[in-house]
């Protein structure tokens, strides 16, 4: 199992991010790669399915996501597949830190047998870290809080 993690603090309070994270509207203002979400999407509590398209290696491609755990301005837990990439674990926590929050992000997946594998070992989590990272450096710009 390959698990990939990040943290970011926010100087914001953490309802504020809560709101802003996982309001599916400004997810354009945040989202690596992000073209547009499927109509019938719903991102509110546990079971809702989001289908994002989202552009990645030059392609559009269909993220569906659906949610395993929803606890207000504190975690967010959701399988997801994508053609092309293994199925994925994904976490989002939200912890109040010194007046603003620290926000993980954490994603972890089985890798695929064989070719598929050897991408899945070596070449995602970099692409995992690289989204991280531009994820955080959006929501910089998003929650004002830099």
């Amino acid at each position: 199992m390959k698990r990939i993690e990040a943290a970011h603090r926010f100087d914001v309070p953490v309802e504020r991010g809560f709101a802003f994270v996982t309001d599916t509207g400004n997810w354009p203002r945040f989202w690596p790669g992000y073209v547009r979400l499927e109509d019938g999407s719903s991102w509110r509590g546990v079971g809702d399915t989001a289908r994002l398209v989202t552009r990645l290696l030059g392609r559009e491609r269909l993220l569906t996501m659906t949610i395993t755990s929803f606890e207000p301005n504190r975690l967010v837990t959701y399988t997801s597949t994508q053609p092309g990439l293994p199925d994925a674990s994904h976490e989002r926590r939200f912890d109040p830190a010194d007046g603003g929050f620290l926000y993980g992000l954490v994603v972890e997946y089985e890798p695929r047998p064989g070719l598929a594998g050897l991408f899945d070992r070596m070449l995602l989590p970099r692409g995992i870290r690289r989204a991280f990272e531009s994820t955080f450096a959006a929501l910089e710009a998003g929650l004002g809080s830099g």
